[in-house]
């Protein structure tokens, strides 16, 4: 376990128990966001790799346009 991490956890055991499992349950909730998100892109490199070769095309063709964020 890193120092930083051996700190946060340090500072977690002085919580209450509300507030501890409230902490546990963004990180558990965290991890599995980022275990689907690898999944998901492990599972579709193909079809990430096609998207964006179909986008540069666009560019390249003259076919897009600037985003302006004042539009949105």
């Amino acid at each position: 376990m890193t120092e930083l991490l051996d700190r946060a956890i340090a500072k977690l055991k002085t919580l209450s128990a509300s507030e501890q499992d409230a902490i546990a349950s963004m990180i558990l909730e965290e991890l599995q966001d980022d275990l689907r998100w690898d999944r998901a892109f492990a599972s579709s490199p193909d079809v990430l790799a096609k998207l964006a070769a179909s986008a540069m095309a666009e560019y390249h063709a003259g076919k897009t346009q600037e985003l302006d964020p004042e539009t949105l």
